[in-house]
């Protein structure tokens, strides 16, 4: 290793279908995460996903989608990583991730919530399911800092 530590991999999740709101903390997320140099994880498709993945590219950042299928995903990416596993690439997602943002969400952003937890990983949340182990954050800006700070780095 060069002596520099590894950024941060941040996994932000939420519904492919989100409201402005949520929409918009996500955007917020993906910027804040990119201007203090965490990487971004995504599911890389539509709605929180993309959000966040476009804050990120706004700021500069770098947003990588674990994807369902063999598409593109959104355009804000700056990895694909295709996987063919449908909705089995929730457990990617988590893996890749040494912390969890999220944001609003339906079912696949509880099992994702559940990965997270199950492994062991630091989720926080912004309006989203109120569950043991989810942190949640009144701010979009302070699930970001709460996830970079709870990485040892």
């Amino acid at each position: 290793m060069n002596g520099r530590a590894r950024p941060v991999q941040v996994a932000v999740v939420g519904a492919g279908d989100c409201s402005e709101e949520e929409g918009r903390a996500a955007e917020e997320i993906g910027m804040t995460l990119a201007e203090n140099g965490a990487i971004l994880i995504s599911g890389g498709l539509s709605g929180v996903m993309e959000a966040s993945c476009r804050g990120a590219a706004a700021s500069g950042g770098f947003a990588v989608g674990i994807l369902p299928g063999t598409g593109d995903g959104n355009p804000y990416l700056s990895v694909r990583v295709r996987t063919g596993m449908s909705h089995a690439r929730n457990y990617i997602v988590v893996a890749s991730a040494d912390a969890v943002i999220a944001v609003g969400g339906g079912y696949g952003t509880l099992s994702e919530i559940a990965f997270a937890l199950k492994e062991g990983k630091p989720v926080f949340g912004f309006r989203t399911w109120d569950i043991p182990g989810v942190t949640p954050c009144p701010t979009p800006r302070d699930a970001c800092f709460k996830a970079l700070s709870a990485v040892p780095r």
